[in-house]
């Protein structure tokens, strides 16, 4: 199966190339990423920093609270986006309106340092996700048949696009707010964060500035009608069929385990940042490296890893005989993210809890080895899982159903948060151990059922 450049759907599904409107959407994915994840790589540092810094001058336990509140709701408002553009917007046209509506919020965190000005600028970039987020993947899905064989490895190719986005961000926008723009005034260090806020909504304007340009050429048709106004008086208001419903149940039992799973992986935002800030060795050859640039070691071992996940995948789609259910997959993932949790332990337990009183300081390759393995689970989980859902859910409730697998992330970082703030009176050992136990346990027990959700499924 292949999809010509106006977009169309064809039956060769045979064709081992990937239809170029796939490319599109990785490079409008990629750059409203590169948005996301350069504010995600500065926001708790710039909620801990003092006001006469550059910062807000928040405790670390609200800082964190309120990183999990922002991150959570952005999962949440797709629920909301995806409802009102399967009835009333095309896909594209809401793709559009969240982009826009980001970079006004980034533009907002720029323009005004104060409380207000982060309450406000962050309402704008949660809204204009929910437009955003759940049609972009489903567009992804829509350019191949329900049965194709390369649906897998497509999103992992998808993935590779977030990620990409997602390692230049803290780059880039670290650079600028904890270096370029530096300033030492009375002895007191000023940092840029506000620069690094108005790189996110440079990335996020041109990313927008691509799809519009050439969206007609390479999607064609695919996303410029809303799915419930193209069915209307067809199949859009015939009840869901009893395999239907077994297959949007299965939808809502594996958001329930991936909660855990995003609970667990977005610790990068707040609890590992401050950990990596306080309690890692940094220093190279004399220089200390950005705490906000470990934000891109995941998304760089996804763009190594990406293709030969997506690889795998393919080999084993092809022998029928070793694939892997996709349940199984996101099982082994939750492991991986659990162990990844164990090895930082074994830093922890040379460094301690207490910021004032450190024994010694970890090793970096202790944090680059647990987002390794962060990164595998990703992997195995996350990407297949947006196949999943946008080849199994109904066709009327698409947007709807990926905008609640989206909200499963919600209610993860808002999970995160809190477990985030813990770490600031319990410790980090116990919190660690709570997230990587857990998360072992929780996967084992995903692979027992898998057998059962695929039955449901088929």
């Amino acid at each position: 199966m292949e999809v010509t450049l106006q977009g169309q759907r064809s039956d060769h599904s045979s064709s081992k190339k990937h239809p170029p409107g796939l490319y599109l959407l990785f490079f409008t994915e990629l750059w409203e990423r590169f948005s996301y994840y350069g504010l995600r790589s500065l926001l708790v540092l710039y909620l801990t920093t003092s006001y006469i810094q550059g910062g807000l001058g928040f405790k670390e336990t609200t800082a964190m609270s309120i990183y999990g509140l922002y991150t959570g709701a952005t999962y949440w408002t797709p629920i909301i986006g995806g409802y009102l553009t399967d009835r009333f917007f095309g896909r594209r046209v809401a793709i559009t309106l969240g982009g826009i509506t980001i970079a006004i919020g980034n533009i907002i965190l720029f323009a005004k340092h104060s409380n207000w000005g982060l309450y406000l600028g962050l309402a704008f970039i949660i809204l204009g996700n929910g437009f955003f987020k759940p049609n972009i993947s489903t567009l992804v899905g829509e350019l191949y048949a329900v049965n194709d064989k390369r649906r897998d490895a497509a999103f992992t190719i998808f993935y590779m696009g977030i990620n990409l986005g997602a390692f230049m961000a803290p780059l880039i926008c670290g650079f600028l707010a904890e270096d370029l723009f530096k300033t030492k005034v009375n002895e007191v260090i000023h940092y840029g964060f506000q620069y690094g806020f108005l790189v996110s909504s440079i990335g996020m304007i041109l990313g927008q500035v691509i799809f519009n340009l050439f969206g007609k050429r390479y999607l064609g048709d695919i996303g410029k009608k809303p799915v419930g106004r193209r069915d209307k008086g067809k199949n859009n208001n015939k009840p869901l069929t009893k395999k239907e419903k077994q297959r949007t149940a299965v939808i809502f039992i594996l958001t329930v385990f991936v909660i855990f799973f995003w609970a667990g992986f977005e610790q990068a935002g707040s609890s590992l940042t401050v950990y990596t800030n306080t309690f890692v060795h940094r220093e190279i050859f004399g220089w200390t490296i950005p705490t906000s640039w470990f934000q891109s070691v995941n998304p760089l071992f996804i763009i190594l890893l990406a293709p030969l996940v997506s690889a795998l995948w393919l080999k084993l789609a092809n022998s029928k005989k070793a694939d892997l259910p996709i349940p199984t997959k996101m099982g082994l993932g939750m492991i991986l993210l659990g162990l990844g949790y164990i090895i930082l332990l074994f830093a922890v337990l040379q460094t301690g809890s207490n910021p004032n009183h450190i024994p010694h300081k970890a090793h970096i390759l202790f944090i680059v080895a647990t987002y390794l393995l962060h990164t595998l689970g990703e992997l195995f989980l996350s990407p297949v899982g947006l196949s999943l859902v946008s080849q199994i859910a109904p066709v009327k409730l698409t947007s709807l159903l990926m905008g609640i697998w989206l909200a499963g992330n919600g209610i993860a970082n808002i999970l995160a948060g809190q477990l985030a703030a813990f770490t600031q009176s319990l410790g980090y050992f116990e919190v660690f151990s709570l997230i990587g136990i857990t998360s072992i346990l929780l996967g084992i027990i995903l692979l027992f059922i898998s057998k059962k959700l695929v039955k449901m499924m088929e």
